[in-house]
């Protein structure tokens, strides 16, 4: 079928689904496939639970006029976004980076909330099934959409880019991420400045912070920029105050206190901000915003138990990640501290080193109370004190006589670790 016709199918449906577990009456639901599954399958399931429309790839599953048969459902997903993204013609600002892409989609969101009608990716629905959905989850009469962007892979953001058509780009940072995929740092950094080459091709606009030298350079001598830093002769001047624990900066001298922790989140506040003034958002509006955003979902999270402090950050890890977070926690003012970390992923050849790593300057700044879990930190070489464990189930008898008082505590690790499990013995 041509993508105008599906087009005109779909402006009839509720939504799109590709889970009959989560279905909306009237959707039109994409059979699509996986390692181990195939959703062509479930079409009779997925009409009885109040699809409109079927879009299969396979001709065994055309079992009424409201299936649709086409070549390959991913395509047709793809490419159906592309044209509903065209048609509603709305600006999309698209972003990318090794870490804290979604706590800076959030804040961007905030921001922007204030004053326009945005809509952003849901949570992390960032590769290429999540990018088309969440294209065709918006529509004309927003101002806006925020599109997050992930990748563990070369070409695939510019593949992305290729889908949502950005008019607006912006990378996080570059972090030893994914090393599997990308092969080394410089991997990560070609591959993340795909959204940056997709910017400059199209002469579309980046939002660049002129304190990160890797960004600089990725950009080059390109014109369309917009630049942020401590620097006065930025387009948007913001500098960093503090972080003991609350992020707080400054803009157009006024202060603003985060609820987020850790040095590392400042560029994504700055980005933020940067965005706000380009849009003509007041500073009243965007010192609201920021410090009315209260990060969840495991992501920087500070929870209190009596008087032990938690700062739950177990969301994902990498190495770039973990090294920061590990430089907060030595800065902060705590009588007592208490470590758990858990395996980094996706590092392939690199891992045992990377680990070893981390040990190492751990070991060099915290002398006791470090509990490191998961079989990558388990070879590692550690001193007697540091306790090594190689998985959750046997962190479990530690922590049910663990008590802690006045202590700050930090639990990180890769989403495969899901060390928020631990905040039940706490």
């Amino acid at each position: 079928m041509e993508i105008d016709t599906l087009y005109q199918k779909f402006k009839t449906c509720s939504t799109i689904s590709t889970d009959t577990r989560k279905l909306h009456q009237d959707c039109m639901y994409f059979a699509l496939k996986g390692d181990n599954f195939d959703g062509n399958k479930f079409v009779d399931k997925a009409f009885a639970g109040g699809a409109k429309y079927c879009v299969v790839d396979d001709v065994e599953a055309l079992g009424n006029d409201n299936c649709i048969y086409v070549e390959d459902v991913l395509t047709s997903l793809q490419k159906l976004a592309t044209y509903h993204r065209k048609a509603i013609n709305i600006p999309i600002i698209a972003l990318t980076g090794s870490n804290g892409k979604t706590t800076t989609k959030e804040l961007i969101n905030a921001v922007l909330n204030t004053t326009y009608n945005v809509n952003a990716t849901v949570g992390n629905l960032n590769n290429h099934i999540g990018v088309p959905l969440t294209l065709l989850s918006f529509s004309e009469d927003i101002d806006f959409g925020i599109v997050e962007m992930g990748a563990n892979h070369q070409n695939e953001i510019a593949f992305l880019c290729g889908i949502a058509l950005p008019d607006y780009g912006l990378i996080t940072n570059f972090g030893k991420a994914h090393l599997e995929g990308f092969g080394s740092i410089e991997g990560v950094v070609k591959a993340k400045s795909e959204l940056y080459d997709y910017i400059k091709q199209n002469r579309k606009i980046a939002f660049i912070n002129e304190d990160d030298e890797k960004q600089v350079k990725q950009i080059g001598a390109y014109s369309q920029i917009i630049t942020f830093g401590k620097s006065a002769e930025n387009d948007c001047a913001v500098s960093f105050e503090s972080a003991n624990p609350n992020v707080t900066l400054k803009y157009n001298d006024i202060k603003i206190e985060s609820q987020l922790i850790g040095d590392y989140n400042y560029g994504n506040i700055a980005v933020a901000v940067t965005i706000g003034k380009y849009f003509k958002i007041t500073t009243h509006n965007i010192k609201k915003a920021i410090e009315g955003y209260q990060p969840d979902n495991n992501r920087s999270e500070i929870i209190k138990k009596g008087t032990t402090k938690i700062i739950l950050d177990a969301y994902n890890a990498n190495p770039t990640s973990m090294l920061a977070a590990l430089k907060n926690l030595k800065q902060l003012d705590a009588e007592n501290k208490y470590l758990f970390l858990g395996d980094m992923f996706e590092l392939g050849a690199d891992a045992e080193k990377e680990h070893q790593s981390i040990v190492d300057f751990i070991e060099a700044n915290f002398k006791t109370n470090i509990v490191l879990i998961g079989k990558n930190f388990y070879k590692t070489k550690t001193k007697a004190s540091t306790v090594k464990l190689p998985s959750f189930e046997d962190l479990k008898p530690n922590l049910r006589d663990l008590k802690l008082q006045n202590t700050t505590v930090l639990i990180k690790g890769s989403r495969g670790m899901a060390l928020e499990r631990i905040l039940k013995y706490l």
